[in-house]
């Protein structure tokens, strides 16, 4: 037998160990028929499987992701992620799209995520498409889908590896199954911009391990859970624009790691609970357009992290006091639309980061005293509007430097202080705290008495004039 060159035991080398290549990308025969029919239901491309034959190595699509187990001999890849959306795809799927039950045979997936798919033809998703075959499955996140519509299956609660779930801007109805609160390894669940009634379930307070729960933009009802308080890593409660009643549950306050709270556009009363004091870590607080009828709460100045607080057209009264002086990563305050009365505090202009200010629409009287240097730099994003009984001192309206005329906002009658003085006009002139100064249409002065009486004096003045000529 002859001897082989040592360039034949090369080639014999190279081509055994294309042959154990080829068999380390193989994939599974069903997997890959099912992902062929799982894509096929959706893209409007009819030769997707001719085109990307071996989507997992020789012929890669950029929405499907694999992964090699290990623990097969010969090892095999599996689909773990299959991503469709614009920014793949324009448009990303056909408008008969639908979801097909091929799904079941992709065992191994771990991410799906189909954006702007249905946007035509109805689509629901079945009870049956979500089940323990599904076992590796950690992120389901199917959004701004027109089409969908139906009810959420509580069959999803079966998944119970799911760690993110959106479903987020779709045309889902009916309630939140309560069977969701055996997804105990959820961290994030997004159900906004739907059309979901009912009541938030108690059953969510069982989600331990939640960070982010977004429910706004639907006609939820009935009273905010107190269970949601158990809620001890959660980052992000958002409720806005719903049908919410009741009050702020006090159980609120252990939710110590909470950056956001938004309950705005809703029909909650107050007070707001003091246990919210414990929200140590609150950067965003927003209440705004919830018939609260009560004052403000005094207790808001120790959420020292606070960085926008809205209180706006939530039936507030009483006096606005300097507890919020003290929050010095204040950027954006809006109490606009409310019955608050008193003063301004004149320290509200001293926060270095406040950027904008609307006080408009209110019953706050007496003279407006901001530093100079706020004016300017806050501009039109100071509203103080609306407020009848305000006014501006002498001094700062007739600073050229300062353009005041958006404030809408008359000067205070007296002469203009000082510019080297370190006294107000309102301490020159008003033995008290300032709050009876007025308008110049709101004086005793201008009235009708008095103009009688300058008239009569005209008239005379006129007839000697007369006479002397």
């Amino acid at each position: 037998m002859a001897s082989l060159s040592p360039l034949s035991v090369l080639l014999l080398v190279l081509s055994a160990h294309e042959v154990i290549c080829q068999k380390e990308t193989e994939m599974d025969q069903e997997e890959l028929s099912g992902l062929f029919e799982f894509m096929g239901s959706l893209l409007q491309d009819p030769t997707w499987d001719q085109t990307y034959p071996q989507p997992c190595s020789d012929t890669p699509w950029p929405g499907v992701e694999c992964e090699s187990t290990g623990q097969e001999n010969p090892p095999r890849f599996h689909v773990t992620r299959i991503h469709i959306g614009p920014d793949i795809l324009n448009p990303p799927c056909k408008t008969t799209a639908k979801l097909s039950h091929s799904l079941l045979k992709l065992p191994y997936l771990k991410a799906l995520s189909l954006f702007n798919c249905f946007t035509s033809s109805p689509v629901s998703l079945s009870p049956t498409l979500f089940g323990t075959t599904l076992s590796s499955l950690e992120h389901l996140a199917i959004e701004s889908n027109p089409s969908l519509t139906g009810e959420i299956p509580p069959s999803l609660a079966v998944v119970g590896t799911l760690r993110v779930l959106c479903l987020a801007q779709n045309n889902l109805q009916g309630e939140i199954p309560n069977t969701f609160g055996g997804l105990v390894s959820l961290e994030q669940l997004d159900l906004s911009s739907n059309n979901l009634s009912g009541s938030i379930p108690e059953e969510i307070g069982d989600l331990k391990s939640l960070t982010i729960l977004d429910l706004s933009w639907n006609g939820l009802e009935n009273e905010i859970p107190s269970s949601l308080g158990q809620l001890q890593f959660l980052q992000k409660m958002d409720f806005r624009s719903n049908k919410l009643q009741g009050k702020v549950p006090q159980s609120l306050g252990q939710s110590n790691r909470l950056v956001l709270l938004d309950l705005s556009h809703n029909l909650l009363i107050g007070p707001i609970p003091e246990t919210l004091s414990g929200l140590q870590q609150l950067e965003y607080l927003m209440i705004e357009d919830n018939p609260l009828g009560s004052e403000i709460p005094l207790f808001l100045g120790s959420l020292r992290k606070i960085i926008a607080l809205s209180f706006s057209g939530c039936g507030l009264r009483g006096i606005l006091s300097n507890t919020l002086s003290s929050l010095q990563n204040l950027s954006a305050l809006s109490l606009d639309n409310n019955s608050l009365n008193g003063t301004v505090p004149p320290n509200l202009g001293a926060l270095p980061n406040l950027d904008h200010l609307n006080l408009s629409h209110n019953q706050f009287s007496g003279e407006l005293i901001f530093p100079q240097e706020f004016i300017i730099r806050i501009g039109k994003r100071l509203d103080v509007r609306g407020n009848t009984g305000l006014c501006l001192s002498q001094e700062l309206f007739k600073n050229r430097n300062v353009s005041t005329t958006y404030l809408e906002t008359p000067p205070c009658l007296g002469t203009s202080a000082s510019i080297n003085s370190s006294r107000t006009w309102a301490e020159d002139h008003n033995p008290g705290d300032g709050s009876t100064l007025k308008p110049f249409w709101d004086d005793e002065r201008g009235s009708s008495s008095h103009l009688i009486g300058l008239d009569q004096n005209l008239c005379f003045l006129c007839f000697v004039v007369w006479l002397i000529v």
